[in-house]
């Protein structure tokens, strides 16, 4: 059996889902983590069995190893991916891709040009809440789309902040409750939605006055295939929530959260109301993602959620920054398309 070898760049708060993630599996081995802080990488090496650690990471990338995981500040994923690409190993992303157009395009054609996959982590795409949630608008169960929601409201204090130097900063975390938490709930919204035409939005600081980015926003958005949708993000909000999805048909309403399931009902063709039954939420979405990255690797396809298809959603925050700046309509078609 084929070892897929793993290296991870960044000891910070994501880099232990990452090592679980892979040293749980069986085709998969962790050899290595960098980290600037060298207390940091031994500290998570320790914790599971990783036998070297390096304060460079082009000193890691010269050890054999096949995929890179980029645990690193947002608006510096280009810039790893970039050289890790030049040295040929496959690359699985932290949310978001990156924070600009530049970076994510330049991040993707790297890539490209050096035959090596590039993955990305959405792992709300892995729960069977939301997978089924899209199976329901997709098969129509809804009847047609009326509306679909994205509910993101988050609680982040002065310590969160202070916890880091990059958070909170146009520089490297590239925006706020949007860019950095509410990401993950504006990916499931086009992935269940469909292809977002124009959006509408604002967004202030309302309660962290010391950070640069925006802690509240709203926008509404229209969908090309028909219907329309609103996003409320914040993590300016007490108590948090749990990112949550709604997705409202003219047959039917499904909506869905992290770990529960609050509306699932419709029509049927005699007109009485349905309930049918869902599997229980998993929340083991990075051992999925990470599985399907050796999957990727040892079949020589795609990941499931590609460079391309992460960009996405920051396309989407872009184009609300924007529209926020500006006070105008944002359509999505004449911002930034990808060119390859």
């Amino acid at each position: 059996m084929k070892t897929v070898k793993f290296g991870i760049i960044g000891a910070g708060v994501l880099a232990p889902l990452h090592a679980k993630a892979i040293t749980s599996n069986p085709q998969a081995k962790l050899v290595a983590i960098t980290d600037i802080d060298q207390q940091k990488a031994d500290t998570l090496s320790k914790e599971f069995g990783v036998e070297k650690t390096f304060t460079n990471y082009e000193e890691m990338l010269r050890e054999p190893i096949d995929v890179v995981c980029l645990c690193v500040p947002s608006g510096m994923h280009a810039k790893f991916a970039v050289t890790c690409a030049a040295m040929g190993k496959h690359i699985l992303c932290e949310k978001p891709l990156d924070i600009n157009f530049q970076q994510m395009d330049q991040m993707i054609e790297a890539c490209r040009v050096a035959n090596v996959k590039l993955g990305a982590v959405f792992q709300r795409r892995t729960l069977p809440q939301f997978i089924a949630a899209k199976e329901a608008k997709e098969r129509r169960l809804i009847g047609n789309m009326m509306m679909i929601h994205a509910y993101l409201k988050y609680f982040r204090d002065d310590d969160y902040y202070a916890s880091a130097g990059w958070r909170g900063k146009w520089e490297l975390d590239g925006g706020g409750a949007l860019m950095n938490q509410g990401v993950h709930g504006i990916d499931l919204l086009q992935w269940i939605g469909g292809e977002i035409e124009s959006v509408f939005a604002y967004n202030a600081t309302l309660a962290r006055k010391d950070i640069e980015v925006e802690d509240t926003a709203v926008a509404v958005v229209k969908f090309k295939d028909g219907g329309f949708g609103t996003i409320q993000g914040a993590t300016s909000v007490f108590p948090e929530q749990q990112t949550s999805i709604e997705v409202n048909g003219d047959k039917g309403t499904v909506k869905v959260s992290d770990t529960t399931v609050d509306i699932w009902e419709f029509l049927n063709s005699n007109g009485e109301i349905e309930k049918p039954q869902l599997p229980h939420p998993d929340h083991d979405g990075h051992s999925i993602i990470i599985g399907d990255m050796v999957e990727a690797i040892l079949e020589d396809r795609d990941p499931i959620i590609s460079g391309i298809e992460a960009r996405k959603s920051v396309e989407i925050i872009l184009a609300i920054y924007e529209s926020a700046r500006s006070g105008r309509e944002v359509v999505l078609t004449d911002f930034h398309p990808f060119k390859s």
